[in-house]
């Protein structure tokens, strides 16, 4: 199971964040700033796989960002670097936050692989789309 997901920039800027455990506010600054130390001090060819305290870290660079997972430790590090990669495959993140917020929530529920099929995530993101437009036109109409 997935503990938490980041997403920061090569500068430290936190871009994404989603959390599958209950933590204080205080205990996720604290895993937010020790992952952004951890992974940006790396070597760029360095492995993408850490060992922080009882969890694994699987991190992944996408041009200037860093996709960075808490696992459990009985977890399967190449599965997630899947999952990040679909993710990245999916997402908008500079021009559409909500989406990447959406897309998210299709791929993944409680850090656990939720669906798998990228056609099965645009087909929902098609129908929140039109779900949005038909809300949009509706509302836009004058109340008599």
């Amino acid at each position: 199971m997935m503990r938490f997901l980041l997403l920061f920039s090569r500068q430290g800027k936190l871009r994404l964040q989603k959390w599958f455990t209950p933590l204080t506010d205080r205990e996720k600054k604290k895993v937010i700033r020790d992952m952004m130390m951890l992974v940006l001090a790396r070597q760029p060819r360095s492995c993408n796989f850490l060992q922080w305290r009882d969890l694994k870290i699987v991190y992944k660079r996408y041009a200037s960002l860093y996709f960075c997972v808490g696992l459990e430790s009985q977890d399967n590090e190449l599965l997630a670097l899947e999952v990040l990669h679909r993710y990245v495959c999916e997402l908008d993140i500079i021009f559409n936050f909500e989406k990447a917020y959406f897309i998210l929530d299709e791929f993944l529920m409680g850090g656990e692989i939720l669906e798998t099929s990228k056609v099965a995530v645009g087909v929902s993101m098609e129908e929140a789309d039109t779900l949005q437009e038909t809300m949009e036109e509706y509302m836009s109409k004058p109340a008599y």
